[in-house]
This record gives C-alpha cells, structure tokens and sequence, in this order.
C-alpha cells in the first residue's frame, strides 16, 4: 500500500503530459481532463481512507531507506490536504470550458492546470525539504504558465512581478536549505527534527528558522509580504484565480505549519510572539484592502489576506486547540476561495464588467447565483453554523485560554470587516433595480459554471454543519502534528 503515496503525484503529472498531445481538441481534452480528475479524487480518498484506518502511508522510493533517499509521507495531514486539493481540482476542470475561451483552453491550460494539481500534492507529500522546494518550483511553473493566459497590458505588468518575487524567495528558500544542512547534516523533515534538539547552537537555528518563515510567509501573503498578491491574483482568468486563491497560499502556511511543529519547536518564545503580531497585521491589512476597492474580483483576492492571518493565528498559539482551528480553517478556506473566485467569475461573465458600481438587480435574473454568494458570504465571514465559524471558534478558544486577548480582538473586527465587503458586493451587485439583461431570452446559460460551484459550496456548507462529524478527525490530525515524534517514528521506523 505505501506505492499509493506518489500517486497523487504521478497521476495528474501524467495526466498533463498525455493531454498534451491533444491540446487543441478540445471536446476530447475536457473529457480526458474529467476522466482524470475524478480518478486522481478516488485515488486521494482511497488514500486518506487507508491513513485514517492503519496510519501514515511512507514510500522510500527507489528502496533507498529515509534519510538517506527520497521519502513521501502521507500522513493525516498532507492526506486531508491532497483530498481537498484533488476536490478542488476537479470542480475547477468542470468550470474551466465555460470560463475560458477556446483559445486559452487550446494554449495548453489542461497541461499547467495538472502540472500545479501535480506540484501541489508533491508539496503536501513530500517528507525533506530539498523536495518540498523542488514542488514549490514545479507548481510555480505551473503557475507562470497559468497566469499569463489572456493578454493585455496588466497581465503582463502582474505577471512579471508575480513571477520576480517567487524567483526571488526560490532563490532564498534553497540557500536557507542549505544552511540548515550545514547545521544538521541532513535534508529530511524526520531526521532534521531529531537533530536539532541535538544542536547546541540555537541562536544560529533561530536564525535559520526566520528564514524559512519569510520564504513561506512570502508564498502565503503574510504582512508585509503580501503587496504582489491582490493584482496578480485578479488579472488571470477567473478558474486560474480560483486554482491560485485556494492553493498556492495554502501551501505556504501548510509548510509553516509543518516546520515550525516538528523542526522548528524548541525556540518557541520568540518565534510564536512574532507570528501572533504577524496575524494581527496580516487580519487588519487584508481588511482594509478589500474594503477599498470596488473591484468585485479584488475583494475577494484581498480577503485571501485575513484568512491567512486567521491561520498563522493558531500556529502562533500553538496549543491543540489552536492548531486544530488553523487546521479546519485551512480545509474551509481552500474550498470557500474556490466558490468565491468561481462565483465571481460568473458574475463578470453576465454583468460584463468588474465594477460593482456598473451592476445592479442580478437577483432578478439570477436568483441562483445571487443565493449561493449569499451562502459563501456566510460561510466565508464566519456565521454560524457554517465552517468559517467553526475554525474561527476554536482559534478564538485557544487565543482565550491563552490570554491572547489582542489577537482575538483583530480576529473579531477582521471577521465584521470580511462580512461587510462581502455583503456589499451583495447588495450591490445583486439587490436593487435590474441594470442589465433586461430580456430574459437573452440570458447567458450559467449551468456549466454553477454546477462545480453548488458541488463545493455543499462540501463547505456540510463541514460546518457536520461539524460533530469531522470535528473528531480534525482534532486527532491537531494531536498528532503537535506531538512530533510520531512523524519521526514513522518514517524512520525507530
């Protein structure tokens, strides 16, 4: 059973390749691109089912025994997190042909799209950091290759910056890699966290870990390194904004919150102190944003910021309480950026422009899409009994029991600044006197495009009312990343 653990890897890799050769018929594409997507979903099930029942899954390949050769460890946390992934991506490449045009769609955006599913779930499953940026990479060129779908002026200008700032904490990351293999002999996450208890030199690991934080808080947007963040993720076509708003941030805070409780865990005062001042900023800074604009797809890229923060929050804290909040917020926030982006996307799509000062009246033409926006609003605000609430509550419980009171404070007013720039977008765009289609023969068909989001919207409607189901799973992943030596003893068998 271990070989299941690079599946997830391999099958959407292959599946790029493969699609390839047929990039331009399109029919045959998008259908092969489904195929594949729903057994890339089976196989992360399969795989998540089998951790849950007999533990973590670890695959030495090539027999080379950890630490010594490539190790992939599926463990309850990357498994959750690849199943999310693999959710994700097939609803993205059912939405895909109503949201692109035939010729991005024929520029080979089925080949990046499972590039990044590839880069992505390597990320999660990787177990040595020299891997874990070797992903980082494939899923970023992925990315460029995603990004600069379309054409015009602004794409090109968010594309470059986009693309400057990743090379350059690229660059960072691999260099702070070998710096900790010059401290601790070692690129393996079991092995490293094993040694560096070892290490009589903790100011120089210290060091090491900022570091490691700054590249992954660039990969996330945490405060103040979020500024490339807003544009670039608004330019790109709306399913490339929904792939990147649920993704690549999380796969910035997944690797803060791997490094810094198992490797990272000795030196707790200084580097926990910062990440709760980095939260708060990150809420408020990420608020603000997306109440500035009028520009319906930037606030929801800006409301990426605060979701963020909320995450780093728990990871700040740092108690099982906390982790398990960040780690059910994590799983809501990758599922509910989707909806929104996808929802988004279908709103440009029949009003025709961006500005929600030019839309008005939605509602009466399309009762089902202004509903669902609704429903993401809640669930992405935080209203009970939907699962932003859920992971906000037990944030709020571990920032409490530790007196924290200034961290739960900014989560609360970020939390009534989220719902507020999205209720405007609400009222706004769909309330009020009709400003356009005003026949209704001439309506354009959103069934493609309401289909993938009405499946996730369920899936993040049910993990908040669900809650006593799933709640379980969460806090025994929470246990188990907070207690590290289970991680070691499982990839090196001691």
């Amino acid at each position: 059973m271990s070989n299941l653990a690079v599946l997830p890897i391999a099958l959407p890799f292959l599946a790029g390749i493969i699609v390839a050769f047929f990039h331009k018929k399109l029919i045959a594409a998008r259908i092969f691109s489904i195929v594949a997507s729903v057994i890339h979903l089976g196989v992360t099930i399969l795989i998540f089912l089998q951790v849950n029942a007999g533990g973590s899954i670890v695959l030495e390949l090539g027999n080379w025994e950890a630490p010594y050769g490539i190790v992939l460890v599926a463990d309850p946390l990357s498994a959750l997190l690849a199943l999310t992934t693999a959710i994700i991506g097939l609803a993205a490449v059912i939405y895909a042909p109503k949201s692109l045009s035939e010729l991005q769609e024929e520029f080979y955006f089925y080949s990046f799209f499972f590039l990044l599913i590839s880069g992505v779930s390597g990320a999660f499953l990787t177990g040595d950091l020299f891997n874990l940026f070797v992903f980082f990479e494939v899923l970023l060129m992925a990315s460029y290759g995603l990004i600069i779908l379309g054409n015009g002026k602004a794409q090109l200008r968010e594309s470059l910056k986009y693309i400057l700032i990743n090379l350059f904490s690229s660059m960072l990351f691999v260099t702070t890699i070998s710096f900790l293999y010059s401290v601790v002999g070692t690129v393996n996450m079991a092995q490293a966290a094993e040694r560096v208890g070892e290490v009589e030199q903790q100011g120089i690991l210290t060091t090491i870990a900022i570091l490691f934080f700054f590249v992954f808080a660039t990969k996330a947007a945490v405060f103040p390194l979020y500024y490339w963040l807003p544009n670039s993720y608004t330019v790109p076509n709306a399913v490339v904004s929904a792939l990147f708003g649920a993704l690549l941030t999380k796969v910035g805070i997944y690797s803060i919150l791997r490094t810094f409780t198992l490797i990272f865990n000795h030196e707790l005062t200084l580097t926990n102190t910062l990440f709760i001042y980095l939260a708060i900023f990150t809420m408020i800074f990420g608020v603000i944003g997306a109440l500035s604009t009028n520009n319906v797809k930037l606030i929801i890229a800006y409301n990426i910021i605060p979701a963020v923060g909320f995450m780093l929050m728990g990871i700040g804290i740092f108690t099982e309480t906390a982790i398990a909040g960040s780690i059910y917020y994590l799983v809501h926030d990758m599922i509910i950026k989707a909806v929104l982006f996808m929802l988004i996307g279908a709103i440009i799509y029949v009003a025709g422009t961006s500005d929600l000062n030019k839309m008005g009246g939605l509602i009466h033409h399309y009762p089902v899409l202004g509903w669902m926006f609704f429903l993401a609003t809640l669930v992405l605000a935080g209203i009970p009994p939907f699962s932003g609430f859920i992971g906000k509550l037990l944030l709020l419980q571990g920032g409490l029991a530790q007196e924290e009171i200034l961290v739960v404070l900014a989560a609360l007013i970020s939390s009534l600044g989220i719902l507020f720039s999205m209720m405007r977008i609400f009222i706004k765009g769909f309330w009020g006197e009709p400003d356009i289609m005003e026949l209704p023969s001439q309506k354009p068909s959103l069934s493609l495009m309401t289909w993938p989001i009405g499946l996730l919207l369920t899936i993040s409607i049910i993990l908040g009312v669900g809650a006593e189901w799933f709640y379980p799973n969460i806090e025994a992943i929470a246990e188990y990343v907070m207690n590290p030596d289970l991680y070691i003893e499982s990839v090196l068998k001691e």
